[in-house]
């Protein structure tokens, strides 16, 4: 993150005593302000949750399967062939 955002927004976190302590120490040994750890954790943990479940892992017999689809898609089906030719014809008396 960079050091010159602009920080607009707050989080506002309720946690028990022990909690807290456990925080502060950690922050300590880290050499942050509570603020500082408890945002670089929370943005390395969401970072890592958001890119496992936007991303795809295939094995290398899936991948090669996927891009032989990709090189010889299948022609078109009935549905698409009637929307086509419904399409050319609203096109048609426009």
């Amino acid at each position: 993150m960079s050091q010159t955002a602009n920080k607009d927004s707050r989080l506002h976190i309720r946690c028990d005593e022990r909690t807290r302590q456990l925080l502060d120490k950690a922050a300590g040994y880290a050499r942050v302000n509570l603020s500082e750890f408890v945002l670089s954790r929370a943005i390395a943990a969401a970072e890592r949750i958001v890119q496992q479940q936007e991303s795809i892992t295939l094995r290398v017999e899936d991948f090669q399967a996927f891009l032989a689809a990709l090189d010889a898609p299948d022609g078109p089906n009935t549905a698409l062939q009637r929307a086509v030719e419904r399409h050319a014809e609203q096109v048609e008396r426009s």
